[in-house]
């Protein structure tokens, strides 16, 4: 059963504004992020790679437009892949059983992360041409 909204505000969750919502909604993103890199093998080794290839971003990239995409192509690898682990969660949540939709959905959450890691592998690539290949 949907809670309304009333009873969402009586938990708490909802009725906080201002700071106390920033830090409460700061604190909540932490634990997804620790609970990704404890829990999701993918989401620990793209993080050691972004490491890696965040502050490469820095050297490669000529000019500050050249550093955001870099930079953004891996931070979308991680948000991308952090959606994943939630809808993979959820279908987990609701049923074990094997079942056409659970398998379309985690088939096209799966299709997402392949997509992003093109998109930041084909922008790196056409960075380090740009950098190393004369012409």
């Amino acid at each position: 059963m949907l809670a309304d909204s009333s009873s969402s505000l009586a938990h708490g969750h909802k009725g906080r504004t201002g700071l106390v919502r920033i830090l409460f909604a700061t604190r909540h993103s932490l634990a997804g992020l620790r609970a990704a890199y404890t829990g999701e093998n993918a989401f620990r080794q793209e993080i050691w790679a972004a490491s890696v290839m965040l502050p490469l971003a820095l050297w490669l990239g000529q000019g500050w437009v050249e550093k955001a995409l870099l930079m953004g192509a891996v931070l979308l690898v991680l948000i991308v892949e952090l959606l994943n682990s939630a809808i993979e969660a959820t279908v987990d949540r609701v049923s074990m059983e094997l079942h056409e939709l659970s398998k379309r959905a985690k088939d096209l959450a799966s299709a997402a992360v392949f997509l992003s890691l093109v998109l930041c592998g084909g922008v790196w690539l056409a960075a380090l041409w740009h950098r190393f290949v004369p012409g």
